[in-house]
């Protein structure tokens, strides 16, 4: 699902493509938590990421303690 950004249908076969900006809010929210707990991810930091490897990790972890499936302090 996208939302209605031309660039979107050259890409995506019409079949498919969904166009609705219904469900855009969800993954806004995901950006916005991402931002906020990862310096890496937001602008203007001198943090970054020089591989998707080492950033796949700290998504990783965020993730998994947003979801309660780990405890990083007791």
């Amino acid at each position: 699902m996208t939302d209605h950004w031309r660039a979107y249908a050259e890409f995506l076969p019409e079949n498919i493509h969904t166009q609705s900006k219904a469900e855009t809010y969800t993954f806004e929210g995901y950006n916005g938590i991402l931002r906020h707990f990862l310096a890496r991810l937001r602008r203007k930091t001198k943090c970054y990421t020089k591989s998707i490897e080492m950033l796949k990790y700290p998504v990783l972890l965020l993730m998994k303690h947003r979801n309660k499936e780990i405890a990083i302090i007791s």
